[in-house]
């Protein structure tokens, strides 16, 4: 009977360790299937990642778009091609034209609508006539030199105004033109490199002539 008990003793002690390397082996052959899933799912995140930031880097207005937003709204060719120092300038120039156009316009309304009453009437001590009012103050039309010369100058100052009105208009078309063609350009060469790159090198040379003379040499170079 001792002997006996003592053989299921060792078998017993031989099915345990047999389980315990056959889950060894297991826990193994599962770790080793379960690591190759875990480097795909991390490089597939950088490859993702990888992705996004060439997108990012690869963005290049497009020169069509950016001239057809500054047509319909002034500037916005600039602030599309991502140019925001621009904008205060562009709006600068527009809002001085504005104002230009605006001053130049009604001063040559109020010296037009002078020149066409003192040249209609024979009333010249009204006080309420537009070309009494439009003297400056302490002047007379005795002082300006008579009826005949105060209507001349109410007629210079009339075509000159008008004349800075018109150049008004004309500069305005031209920045808004500006405009377009800058918003066009910065398009096309947004991705040009610029950068400075100068560099100046020093370099000694020694030169052999017909004679079998040396002669010795600094050699200056600029690369751009």
């Amino acid at each position: 009977m001792k002997r006996i008990g003592f053989i299921l003793i060792i078998a017993l002690l031989n099915s345990t360790l047999l389980f315990a390397n056959i889950a060894k082996d297991t826990i193994a052959v599962e770790s080793k299937h379960e690591a190759p899933q875990q480097l795909d799912s991390i490089f597939s995140t950088k490859e993702s990642n990888k992705v996004v930031v060439d997108t990012v880097k690869q963005w290049r207005p497009d020169s069509q778009k950016g001239i057809w937003l500054g047509v319909i709204i002034p500037g916005a060719g600039q602030f599309y091609n991502r140019q925001y120092w621009k904008l205060p300038i562009v709006y600068g120039a527009f809002f001085g034209c504005a104002y230009a156009i605006t001053w130049n316009g009604r001063m040559y309304t109020d010296y037009k609508q002078a020149y066409v009453d003192i040249t209609t009437t024979t009333d010249y001590t009204n006080p309420n006539a537009s070309f009494i009012k439009i003297l400056p103050k302490g002047y007379t039309i005795e002082s300006m030199g008579g009826v005949a010369n105060y209507t001349s100058i109410l007629e210079n100052r009339q075509n000159q105004y008008r004349r800075n009105r018109d150049l008004g208009i004309i500069v305005t078309v031209a920045v808004y033109a500006l405009s377009l063609i800058d918003a066009f350009v910065d398009a096309q060469l947004y991705d040009f490199d610029i950068s400075p790159d100068v560099s100046f090198n020093v370099e000694p040379q020694i030169y052999n002539d017909i004679n079998n003379q040396r002669s010795a040499e600094l050699h200056l170079s600029f690369n751009f």
